[in-house]
């Protein structure tokens, strides 16, 4: 049986955007209570009737929640540009190589905007 699983976490940052133009809002730093929803999809094992534990997707996207949870998104090793793309794909990059079955990202910076990261 193939199936998705999702996970929801939570962090709260603070960003610039200096790349944009003078007089864009986004330039001036600000912050988000970002949610980021992690999906894998695959076959189930039948014999533990799970596609993984969600305790191990805990284990494996926790600690890079950590790095960024109440940090200025700027200051964050390898992550250049701060907006939710690059950001998904900056999460996307620390975790799959332990989440193999990882098939998306998708990041909310307010309860009206996302940008959804399926990998290159």
């Amino acid at each position: 049986m193939k199936v998705k699983l999702t996970k929801i976490f939570r962090f709260e940052a603070s960003h610039r955007l200096d790349h944009l133009p003078e007089g864009h809002p986004c330039r001036h730093m600000h912050g988000h209570s970002y949610q980021v929803i992690v999906e894998i999809s695959g076959q189930v094992n039948p014999d533990t009737g799970f596609l993984m534990d969600y305790g191990d997707m805990k284990d494996i996207v926790k600690p890079i929640i950590d790095e960024l949870d109440h940090k200025h998104l700027n200051d964050v090793e390898g992550l250049n540009i701060t907006s939710a793309v690059y950001l998904a794909r900056w999460i996307w990059e620390h975790i799959k190589p332990q989440m193999p079955l990882l098939s998306r990202i998708t990041i909310c910076e307010t309860g009206s905007t996302s940008c959804e990261y399926e990998g290159e």
